[in-house]
C-alpha cells in the first residue's frame, strides 16, 4: 500500500513528541522518485571527514605536557561549544576531533609553546530519528551511534500486517535541496546483508517510513 496522510501520527501526544522539523520532513508526500540504497552515495565531504562532533557528545581533551589542561569529560553544549581552561569557549559541533584539536592548538599558541592537542570522543550522544508508517509503535526513537534501519525498526516494535517489505524509505535532508532524498530499502536484502542496506548508518534528523 502507498503511504497516505492517515499513516502519519495524528494523536496530539505523538505530534508533541516529534520535533517540528521532523514533522515537516515526514509530512504528507506523494510517493514518487526515490533512489535504491545500493545506488546512494554520501556527499564527498562526509565520506572524507569521518565522525563529526555533535551537541551532547562528551570529549576527552588532552594537551601534551600540560596536565592542568587535561579535560577528561568535556560536554559539547547545545550552542555547539566547549569550555576549556585558558581559552574559554571553543566551537566544536560539526568538526572532526582532529580538526578541533588543530583549532585548540592555534588558540593556545600565544600561551603555550608548541602545543600538541589530542581530542577523543568519550561518549557520543544517541541519534534521534522518527519511524513512521506501517510499524507498531511509530514515533521518535533514540538509537546508538552506528545504528541502521534494522535497529530503528526494532525500536518501533516491527511491522504491521500491512507493511510492504520492499517499501522501506529513509528520508534524508540534502544540503543542496529543499526536498528530502528518499532512499529505498528491501527488508529481505537488509537482513541477508545483501547490498549496502545492512551497512547504511542513520543520522539524527532521518525519518524512516514503512509503506
Amino acid at each position: 500500500m502507498r503511504m497516505r496522510c492517515s499513516n502519519l501520527p495524528s494523536s496530539p501526544w505523538l505530534r508533541r513528541l516529534l520535533p517540528a522539523a521532523l514533522l515537516a520532513l515526514a509530512a504528507c508526500y506523494t510517493p514518487g522518485r526515490f533512489i535504491w540504497v545500493d545506488a546512494y552515495r554520501e556527499p564527498p565531504s562526509l565520506q572524507e571527514e569521518g565522525y563529526l562532533i555533535r551537541r551532547g557528545d562528551r570529549l576527552i581533551v588532552q594537551v601534551w605536557n600540560q596536565n592542568e589542561m587535561y579535560s577528561p569529560d568535556t560536554l559539547v553544549r547545545e550552542d555547539g561549544r566547549i569550555t576549556l581552561r585558558l581559552i574559554n569557549d571553543v566551537d566544536a559541533a560539526g568538526l572532526t576531533p582532529p580538526v578541533l584539536a588543530r583549532r585548540i592548538e592555534e588558540l593556545l599558541k600565544p600561551m603555550v609553546s608548541n602545543p600538541v592537542v589530542t581530542v577523543m570522543v568519550k561518549e557520543a550522544k544517541k541519534i534521534e530519528v522518527a519511524v513512521l508508517g506501517e510499524v507498531k509503535d511509530p514515533g521518535m526513537k533514540e538509537l546508538e551511534p552506528g545504528s541502521g534501519v534494522l535497529q530503528a525498526l526494532a525500536q518501533a516494535d516491527g511491522f504491521t500486517d500491512y507493511a510492504q517489505l520492499d517499501g522501506i524509505f529513509v528520508l534524508r535532508r540534502q544540503p543542496d535541496s529543499p526536498a528530502p532524498l528518499r532512499i529505498r530499502f528491501n527488508y529481505e536484502n537488509v537482513i541477508r546483508t545483501e547490498g549496502k542496506g545492512a551497512s547504511f548508518l542513520l543520522r539524527t534528523g532521518d525519518v524512516v517510513v514503512v509503506e
